[in-house]
């Protein structure tokens, strides 16, 4: 079955998100995701990690990326509508301007 590797967007940066929560408020916020991860079951292969501030790397060297990707996840699905049906419902979905892209790893061929 493949994975699909889900990337977390929002206006703000996860550390920003982080750093004036309260308490109460982070651990509602954990139960949401706990809630869904449960509801999803053997779905989620890797619950994923809120992500820093990165660095683009071309060519060229390296500059500052933007704040939008907050975090990630992995899932496993038959297909990608399947996997993106596991997302409905989504509690980093109530944060108003977020998105999740859904991205299936592909084999290397080869490898």
């Amino acid at each position: 079955m493949p994975n699909y590797v889900v990337l977390y967007n929002a206006p703000v940066s996860a550390e920003a998100q982080m750093e004036g929560n309260d308490p109460d408020m982070a651990a509602a916020a954990m139960q949401a995701w706990n809630d869904w991860s449960a509801r999803v079951g053997d779905g989620v292969i890797d619950l994923g990690t809120p992500l820093g501030n990165g660095r683009r790397v071309t060519d060229s060297g390296a500059a500052e990326t933007g704040t939008e990707v907050a975090g990630y996840s992995i899932l496993q699905a038959a297909d990608i509508d399947s996997a993106v049906a596991l997302l409905d419902g989504h509690p980093h979905l109530q944060m108003p301007g977020a998105s999740i892209d859904v991205h299936e790893t592909l084999e290397i061929p080869g490898m």
